[in-house]
């Protein structure tokens, strides 16, 4: 639990950040689980529950990610509906595969890899903000966006993020958006990191393991 002080009251609050990695650190253990021989499968509802702290920070992002966050929230609000039905993300998968809806606009399976992405998109936005400090958040956005979504994205949506790109926050006010300090919020960024990329593993390895190629 992280304490701010406002004037002469202290308070504590879980910060944004400090939700996300708490969240994740949760997900990280049930892949590895999975990865020792484990038969648990990562539950829908707790995937979603986890996603969502995520959009919080899409929501700090500005115009420049609007797109990541309209798309991303919807996605996780329809996976987060499905888990009323469907227990694991498995099983929506395996649902997908036997209707051969994988890659069908609309598909649960198809808005899990948009999500996906989603959580890959701040994965590495965090690694190119912390790599040092003269990078700007700009500058570490447009990396982080050319390596995770700018494959997939049409000429327009890119011209369209890139010029969102001069919208975004300082790294001051990113800072003060999200409550955190620098030194607060590098310690928390890098454990999002720690624990988010096995759990995006764990995901792709779903799709592989279905003879799914991820190119799309």
């Amino acid at each position: 639990m992280d304490t701010y002080r406002h004037g002469n009251n202290a308070c504590s609050m879980t910060t944004p950040l400090s939700a996300m990695a708490e969240a994740f650190e949760e997900l990280l253990e049930i892949s590895k689980a999975n990865q020792k021989g484990s038969e648990e499968e990562m539950r829908l509802d707790t995937f979603c529950d986890a996603c969502s702290f995520v959009s919080v920070l899409f929501g700090c992002l500005g115009l420049a990610f609007k797109f990541a966050e309209l798309e991303y929230v919807s996605k996780v609000r329809d996976l987060k509906e499905a888990s009323r039905t469907y227990d694991t993300i498995e099983d929506i998968l395996e649902l997908d595969v036997a209707n051969d809806t994988v890659k069908t606009p609309g598909s649960l399976s198809r808005n899990l890899r948009r999500v996906r992405q989603g959580l890959d998109l701040i994965r590495a936005l965090f690694e190119q903000f912390l790599s040092t400090e003269e990078y700007s958040l700009k500058e570490a956005a447009s990396t982080a966006y050319a390596q995770v979504c700018a494959p997939y994205h049409s000429w327009t949506i890119r011209t369209a993020v890139a010029a969102g790109m001069y919208a975004l926050p300082t790294r001051d006010q990113l800072l003060l958006r999200l409550n955190e300090t620098d030194q607060s919020a590098e310690k928390k960024m890098r454990r999002y990191i720690s624990a988010a990329l096995p759990v995006i593993e764990y995901i792709d390895k779903l799709y592989l393991s279905r003879n799914i190629i991820l190119d799309w």
